[in-house]
């Protein structure tokens, strides 16, 4: 038996609702709903922050707070959820040591991006973090302020850390902790009737059931992508299934050859384990959105979307990542380069779930490069993202797998390259020159707001070059001339962007 309410936390406090409509966003609950109208509706496509809200979620065993874009969040998403605002954040007239470093350092100007700013910080704050600069750039990154300017917002957080003290949620966490974990007993959740409803099932085998049932429906993981198509596009989608209750199907397995990650893992759950297998994912990972979109987005739906410019499957695709898909209990697995057919078409089957990613871990002769290149530093969609993984034995390329992003109408790999590679010296330019030249036969981009055809064309060539350069000054084969030699073809690409992006 399903339950048919929805049940979540506002500030500690149980809540109910019976009349849910799939797709009603957290938002629109907040603001229209209970009238706590704290929580600003800014860009309404979870790009500025000013809707952010604190979502309370148990993970590990502990109660964590993690900011959120109420705006693309359904308000289905949030069961078993304890949601802070920043309503709830003063005690009596008392404000939050957040609130008063905001005041103190003059942090606020019109006032309008401020509740998403102080409630991004509230979560640093309750994080265990060190508070420095990094970190509050990191929690930062998706919150725009249009007039105050970002120092005095950082020197607040500075100040606001400095201050130990407990507020009112550490005063009731354990008990909230408590409560939400009684609503884990492996119930279902469906709200509706068969014809409209949000559901969310608590087991794998009941949601691959359900999606295989209903394969017209929406399958909502972080709806940083689906938000949109309701709040953008205005589209009605009457069947939504959120994985995000499914035991099981958003846990990150590693050993010492793979890393197997549930397709409902959040950026932020899979982050370590990703972020080990080499530097550059992590300095990637770190531009994947914010801090609030990476603890809604999953790895598991920036591929099953299947767009030509997520920056996952490219990285993914270079370590000859596969993917288990299950359409109703029943398993199949393929390459992840196979499951992109053509732009907008996926190899999967209607009511077929992408389950899992496996990623090999890279050998002790791979070495790995990867360089994202868009318009803005954080939190931007690429114009191009690039990734090698080249495999070396002293002085020779023995073999390479390159795959870009927003080169063609599915992320792509770059065969011709990759053959060209194949016994080509470190030490020796020329060969890399063959390589980089066989790009031409294996993209034809197109021109787009994000960037001309021939700028790509000339940025991936460059990013090779920049890689061989790196990869060859690390192995020894040609040391420092080799660096300056990829940092000037960078630079004649586009300088400034493809420096921030891969230095």
């Amino acid at each position: 038996m399903a339950r048919d309410k929805l049940v979540f936390f506002r500030n500690g406090v149980r809540t109910e609702l019976s009349d849910v409509d799939p797709n009603e966003t957290l938002l629109d609950y907040l603001r229209l709903r209970e009238r706590s109208t704290g929580t600003k509706e800014g860009c309404n496509e979870g790009d500025c922050g000013a809707c952010t809200v604190a979502l309370g979620r148990v993970r590990g065993g502990k109660l964590t707070y993690e900011p959120v874009n109420a705006c693309i969040q359904l308000l289905g998403q949030v069961d078993g959820a304890d949601i802070i605002t920043v309503d709830d954040l003063a005690e009596g007239e008392t404000l939050h040591p957040v609130q008063v470093a905001m005041v103190e350092e003059h942090g606020s100007q019109c006032g309008f991006c401020t509740p998403g700013i102080v409630m991004s910080l509230f979560t640093l704050w309750h994080s265990g973090r060190n508070a420095d600069r990094d970190a509050i750039n990191e929690y930062l990154s998706g919150n725009l302020c249009r007039c105050t300017g970002y120092r005095p917002i950082a020197d607040a957080a500075m100040k606001a850390a400095s201050v130990k003290a407990k507020d009112a949620l550490d005063k009731r966490l354990a008990e909230t902790q408590k409560e939400i974990a009684r609503l884990g007993n492996g119930e279902d959740l469906f709200v509706g009737s068969d014809d409209r409803f949000f559901a969310a099932p608590a087991t794998v085998k009941s949601l691959a059931e359900l999606a295989a049932k209903h394969p017209d429906a929406t399958i909502l993981a972080g709806s940083t992508d689906v938000g949109l198509w309701v709040t953008k596009q205005l589209r009605d989608l009457p069947k939504i299934i959120h994985v995000g209750r499914a035991k099981g199907f958003s846990d990150v397995k590693t050993n010492t050859s793979k890393i197997v990650i549930g397709a409902g893992a959040t950026y932020s759950e899979a982050f370590d384990a990703l972020a080990e297998i080499d530097p550059d994912i992590r300095s990637v990972l770190l531009r994947i959105g914010s801090r609030q979109v990476r603890a809604s987005g999953t790895v598991g739906g920036n591929i099953a979307n299947g767009s030509p410019i997520g920056d996952m499957p490219p990285m993914l695709i270079a370590l000859d990542a596969s993917l288990e898909l299950n359409h109703g209990g029943e398993i199949r697995t393929m390459g992840l380069e196979d499951f992109f057919i053509d732009y907008g078409k996926q190899d999967r089957k209607p009511g077929e779930l992408v389950s899992k990613v496996i990623v090999p871990r890279l050998k002790k002769r791979d070495r790995f490069r990867a360089y994202k290149i868009s318009k803005r530093f954080d939190q931007d969609i690429s114009a191009i993202m690039f990734a090698a993984r080249v495999t070396v034995s002293g002085d020779r390329i023995v073999s390479a797998r390159i795959a870009c992003g927003g080169m063609a109408a599915t992320p792509k790999r770059a065969k011709h390259a990759e053959a060209a590679l194949a016994g080509a010296r470190l030490s020796d330019e020329s060969d890399w020159q063959r390589a980089i030249a066989a790009l031409d036969q294996d993209y034809a981009p197109i021109s787009d707001m994000r960037a001309s055809a021939d700028y790509r064309t000339k940025v991936v060539k460059n990013l090779l070059l920049k890689a061989l350069g790196e990869i060859a000054a690390d192995e020894g084969g040609g040391g420092e001339a080799m660096r300056v030699t990829a940092a000037q073809g960078a630079t004649a690409a586009g300088a400034e962007t493809a420096r921030r992006a891969g230095a």
